[in-house]
């Protein structure tokens, strides 16, 4: 294989069409279907499904689109850095966030992306966190912020810091400044569901007191969480800074957990088998560093440093 039949193939999957690839491309639709061949033959596998409506990867094809992004992806960062290597960083960074994390970092980092480093581009994917951690593993992004540490052995993850959990009341409810986890026994309470990263943290914590949460309500969305305790569907459980607005305007009432309190980590996570760009490197350090900044001056509420 060569790297043109890299390219073509990844266009093919892409575009989920021959016809379609050989438009982008520019090729003649008959030598571009005659290069799969060839590539199918080569490597002895059958690497996509055909149909009327176009194509899609086969096992053995999804495996070599994965790889065949990562190598393209490489070659391309190296030409950059060979160009730009006695200028300033230049390129384009791809991060992904998670929805509540990229509210609070997503603008500070571009701008410090702007202001300092002009010659990168810097592009935001937000997601939930579960089709982040899959964009990564795919080179998708070059890096995330999520909330679990790296599962994968081949991730390197930092602890960027750690953000207070709180109990939130509707408005009429009676909200003591701390309770205990143990005051929650009888509660009713609107919860995300059982996969998602928050609701395990909960019922590990509860399992730990010897307590199952007694649920009114499962539902994967803050602002949906809020508005149903609002409504007095139940307590829940989030992020401080989550719950700072509806606080400040009397919607909702919270309640901080007696210490050592209830915490969970952002964690920075990059893969440690890919070659690391200038561009790469100056975004993290930036990303380290308007963390920093927001943790000063209070704008990421109810966050700490790590303490481990």
């Amino acid at each position: 294989m060569d790297i043109r039949q890299l390219r073509y193939f990844l266009e093919i999957v892409t575009q989920g069409s021959i016809t379609r690839a050989a438009e982008v491309l520019g090729v003649a639709q008959p030598a571009l279907s005659h290069h799969l061949k060839n590539m199918e033959q080569d490597l002895g596998t059958k690497l996509v499904f055909r149909s009327r409506t176009g194509v899609t990867p086969t096992e053995s094809g999804t495996l070599l689109a994965r790889r065949a992004r990562a190598i393209l992806d490489d070659l391309a960062r190296t030409e950059d850095e060979l160009r730009t290597l006695d200028a300033d960083p230049a390129g384009v960074v791809r991060i992904g966030l998670p929805g509540t994390i990229s509210a609070i970092v997503a603008l500070p980092l571009l701008k410090a992306v702007r202001d300092r480093y002009p010659r990168i581009t810097l592009t935001v994917a937000e997601a939930m966190s579960g089709f982040i951690a899959d964009w990564l593993a795919e080179g998708r992004v070059d890096m995330a912020v999520l909330y679990n540490p790296a599962q994968d052995t081949g991730l390197i993850s930092e602890l960027l810091l750690e953000e207070e959990l709180v109990v939130l009341w509707d408005k009429t409810s009676t909200a003591p400044p701390e309770i205990t986890l143990d005051a929650l026994r009888d509660t009713e309470m609107v919860l995300p569901s059982g996969a998602h990263g928050l609701r395990i943290q909960i019922d590990e914590a509860l399992r730990d007191i010897g307590l199952t949460p007694k649920v009114a309500v499962e539902i994967d969305s803050y602002s949906n969480i809020k508005n149903l305790v609002a409504a007095g569907f139940g307590a829940s459980i989030l992020p401080y800074h989550a719950v700072t607005d509806e606080r400040q305007s009397g919607q909702l009432q919270i309640s901080r957990l007696r210490p050592p309190g209830l915490w969970r980590g952002a964690h920075l996570l990059y893969p440690k088998d890919r070659p690391i760009t200038r561009a790469q490197d100056a975004v993290r350090c930036l990303l380290r560093d308007v963390t920093t900044t927001l943790l000063q001056n209070g704008e990421w509420a109810g966050a700490r440093h790590s303490t481990s």
